[in-house]
């Protein structure tokens, strides 16, 4: 009997779509994702792709339509999902906040009390009411939920926020925060053992994928009596890779640094004595 593709659920369209189809072919693995298809069969990894609707995902893994999937770590907790977290893919960020009218008299949470909060996330919304004991009127709406103060639907909204331009540009300013979010891969809980050993596979690239995204690979060539110092701003997964270079009393300097500060080190570096430094973006990464 051959082995069955594992099925992965991912957003057709929207905020994660094009992230989550990079991620997939940043793992090596090859599909057609041409415009309307609902599924597609990679050509080099045992993988169906299914594109879905966002808020479908949870219910598609947890009845086993689908066997794992990406999905907004907000849509999980809005379906009550209870479906494993198997990794958090760094991308998607955004919060679930409330936010009112610039320039209205909110100070605290219990100002909220009686008024009408406009949301796509009624569940979230209510638990979040509930915990800080606010009874307000909750108006579910599928979409433009920043519109509705303006209209006259709400006193305040609860949605997605990632920059804030979009409050911003609405007339809205943030007032509280119900959850931090981003792209969460999940699994159902029943995977056959030959179906397992294909997820883990592509978990595997996944993590290595991410790994790579939060760090950098460096090259620079340093005078000898400075080893020391700059071996301590690189010490790298385990120590870095020192080789000598022709020119004596000078040698090369391999590592890895993490992204988010390879600017300050590189400063620290130029200050130490380091030349001809290059910082090189890595595809994949295993520890």
């Amino acid at each position: 009997m051959s082995k069955r593709n594992l099925k992965i659920a991912i957003q057709k369209s929207g905020r994660l779509s094009e992230s989550t189809i990079h991620l997939l072919r940043k793992c090596d693995i090859g599909f057609d994702n041409g415009h309307g298809k609902l599924k597609s069969l990679a050509f080099n990894f045992p993988l169906e792709i299914l594109f879905l609707r966002d808020d479908d995902i949870p219910q598609y893994v947890a009845d086993g339509v689908a066997d794992c999937g990406i999905v907004g770590e907000n849509v999980l907790a809005e379906a009550g999902s209870t479906l494993n977290i198997v990794e958090r893919l760094g991308y998607g960020r955004c919060r679930l906040s409330i936010a009112v009218p610039r320039g209205s008299s909110y100070r605290e949470i219990g100002d909220l009390n009686d008024k009408r909060i406009a949301t796509s996330y009624p569940f979230l919304l209510e638990r979040f009411l509930n915990e800080k004991k606010v009874r307000a009127e909750i108006h579910t709406i599928g979409g433009s939920v920043e519109i509705a103060p303006g209209v006259g639907l709400s006193d305040a909204i609860c949605d997605l926020v990632s920059s804030g331009s979009t409050l911003f540009t609405n007339g809205l300013e943030e007032v509280e925060t119900i959850m931090n979010s981003e792209a969460v891969l999940v699994v159902r809980p029943d995977l056959s053992a030959d179906l397992t050993e294909t997820f883990e596979s592509l978990s595997f690239r996944m993590k290595a994928v991410n790994e790579a995204r939060r760090n950098k690979y460096i090259l620079l060539n340093a005078p000898n009596d400075s080893l020391e110092e700059i071996e301590r701003l690189i010490p790298g997964m385990k120590s870095p890779t020192v080789l000598p270079l022709a020119e004596k009393g000078w040698s090369s300097i391999h590592s890895v640094i993490a992204s988010e500060d390879h600017w300050l080190v590189v400063e620290k570096l130029k200050s130490a004595g380091a030349e001809g430094i290059l910082v090189i973006s890595i595809d994949q990464m295993i520890r």
